[in-house]
């Protein structure tokens, strides 16, 4: 197969999940990095035995087919933007943009050149979600008609070791954390149809608990602490949690209502975990694991009490084989555009009080079974 040069923009945290995952798919071949901070850039390659470059000199680089945007938030649009003006197919981490204008303008400059986009959140696409997808829809637990999601804890002020943007406007937990958990809800159920909000900040300020900056503040000056309804074109009815003013909860991640019984669906934040299916019985009962590629354990975590399925990536190599084949990306700018106007769209509810209908739409993405995700591994 063909393999597309990658070219990543954004050397911080991340970008190491993505140099020693990528090799794991066909297709792909990292070949520049790039940072705004030269040392940051050059450090990265030396671990990664690949080449920094300044950030025009990546963009001009003939041997880059796709950067892989992962700057902080908040220059999510303008690097993706130079990067599409550049003749480069994109790959954006989560968010795609802090606005539904600004996704807008990159989905129409992306298909005036002729180019893809995609973006993060791929866990979707792990075995679990993947399997959860396949029970639905085999009929096991009826038609989808509500559910329940949450994502609540006490914030990265803990652990992250500069989280001021997480607490500034486009941060905050529902476009922080929210991706992962309506890229999921798209998967299993389809596009919102419109959506209400309550919304609020517990604090003024954060306190920094974590090296180096232990004891600084930090402002607050995004909610957080958000509790939204979503309407499904399909009719479903889900109540969505994202909060960081939770010290202790005993919510699941995610459940589904059918007809016919109720689907347990693990983290959508992971590859992995276990599904619990109960039909009319209320009898509730783990469903065993299927063989799919990236359900299995492939990662120690320091943070985790059990080893991961870690096969973050996943989505790029979907990319570059939609961008080979000329087929739909599973991770496409029309999901991730639909996912930053619900996002947005319940922060908005929680300022006006009112629900807000969504302009953008999508398909579902199509099941990854055993062999298409088999098809993307090296």
């Amino acid at each position: 197969m063909e393999k597309l040069g990658i070219g990543i923009i954004g050397c911080g945290n991340i970008s190491t999940t993505y140099l020693r995952l990528a090799p794991l798919f066909k297709g792909l071949e990292v070949r520049a990095v790039a940072d705004v901070n030269k040392a940051t850039a050059e450090a990265r390659a030396a671990e990664f035995g690949t080449r920094a470059q300044p950030v025009d000199d990546l963009l001009g680089n003939g041997d880059v087919d796709v950067v892989i945007n992962l700057t902080i938030p908040d220059a999510h649009f303008a690097v993706s933007k130079a990067a599409l003006e550049a003749g480069k197919h994109v790959y954006s981490e989560k968010p795609l943009t802090l606005s539904l204008a600004d996704g807008l303008a990159l989905r129409d400059l992306a298909k005036a050149k002729g180019l893809a986009v995609g973006c993060a959140p791929d866990t979707f696409l792990g075995g679990s979600h993947q399997l959860a997808r396949a029970l639905i829809d085999e009929g096991r637990v009826g038609r989808i008609t509500a559910g329940g999601a949450a994502v609540m804890g006490h914030g990265m002020e803990h652990w992250h070791p500069n989280p001021d943007f997480f607490f500034l406007p486009g941060g905050g937990p529902m476009l922080d954390m929210g991706p992962y958990y309506i890229a999921n809800l798209v998967n299993l159920i389809g596009p919102v149809k419109r959506v209400a909000a309550l919304t609020s900040a517990a604090e003024t300020e954060r306190t920094i608990s974590s090296e180096p900056r232990k004891g600084e503040k930090v402002p607050v000056r995004t909610p957080t602490n958000i509790h939204a309804l979503l309407e499904f074109h399909n009719g479903a009815t889900v109540n969505l949690s994202t909060s960081w003013d939770v010290w202790s909860h005993r919510r699941g991640h995610m459940e589904l209502y059918g007809t016919e019984g109720t689907i347990y669906v693990p983290d959508p934040n992971f590859f992995g975990g276990t599904v619990e299916v109960a039909g009319r019985d209320g009898v509730v009962a783990a469903v065993p694991a299927w063989d799919h590629p990236f359900g299995k354990v492939n990662q120690e975590h320091v943070s985790m009490p059990a080893p991961l399925a870690n096969y973050r990536s996943a989505g790029l190599a979907d990319m570059a084989q939609a961008i080979l084949s000329g087929r739909d990306a599973r991770c496409s700018i029309d999901r991730a555009l639909h996912g930053v106007e619900v996002m947005t769209a319940c922060l908005k509810s929680g300022e006006t009080g009112a629900f807000v209908t969504m302009q953008t739409s999508c398909t579902r993405p199509a099941a990854l079974g055993l062999d298409e995700a088999r098809a993307l591994l090296a």
